[in-house]
């Protein structure tokens, strides 16, 4: 399991996948150059923080801890942690890179994301990937002959 960090535009030499995990997408970036361009190869804005809180952040109404604290409670929301959890699955078999435009991430959400993919990764089942096959009904079900 590979789960790291990368700025935007410098992570075209990374194997596996580069997820986006901004609200924005890059300004002045056309879409076809951003997978060659080492933005990402796919963007979930479902894991950045939300824009009042990037805001509060940047006018200096929360401390980097009160920042990072108020988006794990964003990151509690259904949605954000189903997709948590899939990155924490694909992470098994597929190294994953968290891209932002931050470029200290000691201050920036990515490194809490991380920390939330390693934390769902210990969650998933303990057979999880084990068996090499897949678990869901319809893999499970005997081959119907046509």
């Amino acid at each position: 399991m590979v789960v790291g960090s990368y700025i935007y535009g410098r992570g075209q030499e990374l194997e596996g996948l580069r997820v986006g995990v901004a609200r924005q997408v890059p300004r002045g970036v056309r879409k076809e150059d951003y997978v060659p361009g080492g933005y990402f190869d796919v963007w979930l804005p479902v894991l950045a923080p939300s824009a009042e809180l990037v805001r509060g952040y940047q006018r200096g109404e929360y401390s980097t801890a009160q920042f990072f604290r108020r988006y794990r409670g964003e990151m509690r929301q259904p949605d954000a942690r189903h997709v948590i959890a899939l990155l924490a699955a694909t992470s098994i078999r597929l190294p994953l890179h968290l891209g932002c435009f931050c470029d200290d991430e000691s201050r920036c959400h990515r490194s809490v994301l991380r920390e939330l993919v390693i934390e769902a990764l210990e969650e998933l089942p303990p057979a999880h990937g084990e068996s090499g096959g897949c678990a869901s009904p319809p893999c499970s079900m005997p081959d119907v002959e046509e």
